[in-house]
């Protein structure tokens, strides 16, 4: 039979697909087997061996947990062992996992199957299996180096993930943990946030304060470091190099033990109050439960004294690349130094920078060090398990570490993700180094 269809797409193989291609999808390896490609029919029959044992074993009872989530709750006193919910949905994920990777060697066999089918239909002849070996190391060798770094993204990172997702949609929290059975509640925990007394006033306000703090100290830290950077290519600035290298020093040490002398610098005993009160004035409590904006402000001027030095690198460097003959130009037309850098800087410093801007966005919005080491531990009377100065971040970690808020952790983990994920693909979408690639190249 001629091949008709292009590509191989699975209605291109379902509909020209010949006897062994038919088998293949049948059978895993057997395609394989009748065109004379022993090794690699083999190979497709152990994975599905492999896959048959596990899924009989376990794969099937797991598959069935992750549903259920347990039927039997434990009872130490009367030796009732039970089952662990939150382990059956681990367990559970991991047993869809492994289904769908037999579905990727599924259909990677039919498509060596129908592969096969259209070298044989042009003269050829099925490839051997040291061929296909070879060309794992040669022309598919990128399939090769990729295999394992994707197999560990899967399993430490996107499973993380996909669980942290589906704890958002149980009762997994509080009282209900294990050897208690936790169940399936859907979109319970979402309302909860959203309109539950309890949580619903404190959301909403560490959610406004948490998008002022991200677009307000990614502005602050952007506009410094550039501005740094512009000072210090001014040829009337002497000693330049000592300058550059002193903000480092800032970057250069942990941003933990940053913050922890700026919490001691701010503290009842430290040298700022130290000398307030050695002028004759009263300690001020910077940091204490009452000092709302003015602990706010500290927390905006700690991460710039944090964050700056990287922005200030980043820029000077761009900056040298900078078309001279435009500012001189301009210059000559008569615009003055401020519309230079509006016109001119702004716009080809932005166009270098919008990713890492990006990213400094969404470090900001999930910024958890900040004000956990400056006035981390503070419950503040109108908000529930937190602060006037708590992130989004903070209060998931008083959630669900501290107070065993799972669930409620995991949803706040899910809105935070696709706050920033919306917001970085609108700007993103929106800024000039997505919509016009080829402007200053």
């Amino acid at each position: 039979m001629r091949a008709k269809g292009k590509g191989n797409s699975p209605a291109a193989m379902w509909r020209d697909g010949g006897r062994n291609v038919r088998l293949s999808m049948c059978l895993m390896g057997l395609g394989q087997l009748c065109y004379g490609q022993i090794g690699k029919g083999l190979l497709y029959l152990a994975v599905l061996a492999l896959a048959a044992a596990y899924f009989v074993g376990r794969g099937f009872e797991d598959l069935i947990g992750l549903f259920t989530l347990g039927t039997q709750e434990a009872n130490t006193w009367l030796g009732i062992e039970g089952d662990n919910s939150v382990i059956m949905l681990l367990m559970g994920l991991l047993a869809v996992a492994a289904a769908a990777f037999l579905g990727l060697c599924w259909s990677a066999n039919v498509r060596d199957a129908y592969e096969t089918q259209k070298r044989c239909e042009r003269g050829g002849r099925p490839a051997r299996f040291q061929e296909d070996f070879k060309a794992l190391l040669d022309r598919k060798f990128y399939k090769t180096v990729l295999f394992l770094p994707i197999l560990g993204v899967c399993v430490f990172h996107i499973l993380p993930i996909v669980f942290m997702i589906a704890i958002a949609f149980t009762n997994y929290g509080g009282s209900i943990v294990p050897p208690k059975l936790v169940d399936w509640v859907g979109f319970d925990n979402f309302i909860q946030i959203a309109t539950l007394s309890r949580f619903a006033p404190t959301f909403g306000r560490i959610l406004l304060w948490n998008l002022v703090w991200a677009v307000v100290s990614t502005g602050l830290n952007y506009f410094a470091g550039l501005g740094l950077a512009l000072l210090l290519n001014k040829d009337c600035v002497k000693g330049k190099a000592f300058w550059r290298a002193f903000p480092m020093l800032a970057y250069a040490v942990p941003g933990f033990i940053t913050l922890l002398g700026f919490k001691f610098m701010f503290s009842y005993g430290g040298p700022i109050n130290g000398i307030i009160t050695g002028m004759g004035g009263r300690a001020v409590g910077f940091l204490d439960i009452d000092a709302k904006w003015i602990a706010r402000a500290i927390g905006f001027a700690v991460n710039a004294w944090i964050s700056v030095p990287s922005i200030m690198l980043l820029a000077t460097g761009i900056l040298a690349n900078r078309d001279f003959s435009q500012m001189e130009a301009a210059r000559i037309d008569g615009a003055n130094a401020f519309q230079q850098f509006r016109h001119i800087t702004l716009p080809f410093v932005l166009f270098s920078t919008t990713p890492v801007l990006i990213s400094q966005f969404i470090g900001n919005f999930n910024n958890f060090g900040i004000f956990f080491f400056l006035r981390g531990g503070l419950y503040i009377d109108g908000y529930f398990l937190a602060s006037d100065t708590d992130l989004l971040i903070n209060w998931l970690y008083n959630l669900s570490i501290n107070n065993n808020y799972y669930s409620i952790g995991a949803t706040i983990s899910l809105v935070i993700f696709l706050i920033t994920s919306l917001l970085s693909l609108l700007i993103y979408t929106r800024s000039t180094s997505y919509r016009e690639e080829d402007t200053f190249r």
